[in-house]
């Protein structure tokens, strides 16, 4: 294909990804009040105002509406994820060899359950976070403004959902070749230093409840990584033992390549007499005309 055909082709996968997109919109759009009473469920558990209701605090006349759009537009997302990413995978797959296409496969039924996985987790800090940070604090609050509660959530989710996605970077790493698995187990101390520290900082719990809980969740997920790399490298080695049994890691294997000889070329004589340059010509000298500057002189 030329690069304009590849252009042209992914302008249409584009349009239709798109088009799903919209769809998804809208279908999310009317279910936008269903979707939003699942997110404000922790917060209508702790019932603040202490009579049984669950109000939010409406500071703009657009935030509704606002809401319901930007609701809308992530449950298109998620609805309408398996048609978009077909049509990604569609662009990309020709350009892949059949053991590539292999892992991708591979790659993206591990990333899609891992994501909701880490959805479901942000889920359990979302409650337990907002019972420390709104009952503990100087002030009690009686209520929340909607949209600042809603980018809450959905950050929450999203951060924890693509975190869960470390483990799938690392054995992508490892099926390459670039990283070995008893190189990545060597790493645990700082992997370890590194998932509390990320997990102080994303959860909103200054208590230790959500920290931990999802510095565990990721420790869990890397040392599981870690095992299937450790396997994958076996596996490897074996099937390099079975094709090459006489060569040792370190020594070169010989191609099974017979190259034609190459005749050698016919010499060049060398010229018995070198020609002599040529002459340059002198210019012809032009001599001065008098004026009348001479006759002044």
């Amino acid at each position: 294909m030329t690069l304009i055909e590849h252009i042209r082709e992914l302008r249409s996968r584009l349009t239709k990804a798109v088009l799903a997109i919209v769809v998804g919109f809208f279908v999310a759009f009317y279910f936008s009040d269903t979707i939003f009473s699942f997110i404000e469920k922790p917060y209508c558990d702790l019932d603040l105002a202490g009579n049984g209701t669950c109000n939010f605090t409406v500071l703009k006349a657009t935030d509704p509406l606002l809401m319901s759009m930007k609701i809308a537009l992530w449950g298109g997302l998620i609805v309408a994820a398996p048609f978009w990413l077909y049509q990604l995978w569609a662009f990309i797959a020709p350009g892949l060899h059949k053991h590539e296409r292999k892992w991708a496969y591979m790659f993206g039924a591990i990333a899609v359950p891992l994501f909701f996985a880490g959805a479901v987790l942000a889920s359990l800090v979302v409650s337990k976070g907002l019972e420390f940070l709104l009952t503990h604090g100087a002030v009690k609050a009686t209520s929340l403004e909607a949209s600042s509660y809603l980018s809450f959530v959905t950050n929450l989710v999203l951060l924890f959902g693509l975190s869960f996605e470390f483990p799938v970077l690392l054995l992508l790493l490892n099926f390459t070749g670039l990283v070995s698995g008893k190189r990545m187990i060597g790493w645990w101390r700082v992997a370890i230093i590194v998932f509390f520290a990320f997990a102080a900082i994303t959860t909103p719990d200054p208590g230790p409840f959500g920290m931990t809980l999802l510095a565990c969740a990721l420790m869990v997920l890397y040392f599981i990584a870690c095992g299937i790399a450790i396997l994958n490298d076996k596996r490897r080695d074996r099937k390099h033992r079975r094709e090459f049994p006489d060569l040792g890691d370190d020594q070169a294997s010989q191609l099974e390549y017979d190259p034609e000889p190459i005749e050698g070329a016919e010499p060049v004589a060398a010229p018995s007499v070198i020609d002599e340059p040529a002459p340059v010509e002198q210019p012809e000298r032009i001599e001065r005309q008098p004026n009348r500057w001479d006759d002044m002189t």
